[in-house]
């Protein structure tokens, strides 16, 4: 990956979901994808059907029970407008706890509903792109992290190598107490009907960082696209500046 001007990427050895460097984004990248990471999956029931914990095979994004070309059932998001967000985070945007950090989320585009560990039905818009690539990556140190990698991370030898991986990992339920980073801000890079790619911005106590999530638009929502050798994102980056980044402003 070619970095930008102003950022340099972290000299580190090692696997990557072992890298230290990774623990300024701990906050929202997880056990497995940050060392570190302890953020806490979403437990408990649904605050539609009641549900916990619902199967993998099962759940609301499986390829069975979307419709082909359209929304799983129940998934309703404002779709208006395919717009690149503007230097202004959104305005319904607030911020939920989620395990040691807080992620945005929006009434208009998404996540509109909440099954136990999936948080789902994202706006296929840029919006709705970047809410997810915040989202989905931070519910992976649980237990629960098979049933979010199966419905919401994109199948193929990248989800396979992931899922190979987190397996060699102890759940991390309960937060450890470890410094984390917060989300500052985020830049769409690409966007499309069917892919998208977003840069997330974080801040910890050592400053700036960076770091890009890849998604793709399937099975009637959006779902991250692992790289080749199981990785959520791209190395974590520091940066020394803010610039072309919306910022959250929290």
């Amino acid at each position: 990956m070619r970095f930008r001007r102003g950022e340099r990427r972290l000299a580190e050895s090692g696997p990557y979901y072992r890298q230290r460097g990774w623990q300024m984004s701990a906050g929202f990248l997880a056990v497995v994808v940050v060392v570190g990471g302890v953020v806490t999956v979403l437990s408990g029931s649904d605050a539609t059907t009641g549900r916990v914990n619902v199967a993998a095979s099962e759940g609301p994004l499986s390829g069975t029970s979307v419709p082909k070309g359209g929304r799983p059932q129940g998934c309703r998001t404002d779709d208006g407008t395919a717009a690149e967000p503007s230097g202004t985070a959104p305005e319904d945007v607030a911020w939920r706890p989620l395990g040691v950090t807080k992620v945005p989320v929006s009434a208009s585009a998404g996540p509109t509903r909440i099954e136990g560990p999936l948080w789902w039905c994202y706006a296929h818009t840029p919006t709705g792109a970047v809410l997810a690539a915040h989202i989905i990556p931070s519910h992976m140190s649980g237990s629960d992290w098979r049933t979010v990698t199966e419905q919401q991370v994109v199948a193929g030898q990248g989800r396979d190598m992931f899922t190979f991986q987190r397996a060699t990992v102890q759940d991390t339920d309960t937060p450890t107490g470890a410094e984390v980073a917060s989300y500052a801000g985020f830049s769409v890079v690409s966007y499309e009907d069917t892919a998208a790619v977003v840069r997330l911005l974080l801040k910890s106590a050592q400053g700036y960082a960076v770091t890009t999530i890849s998604l793709r638009w399937s099975g009637g929502d959006w779902k991250v696209r692992p790289d080749a050798n199981g990785s959520l994102h791209s190395p974590v980056s520091a940066v020394q500046s803010t610039n072309g980044f919306t910022l959250w402003g929290v």
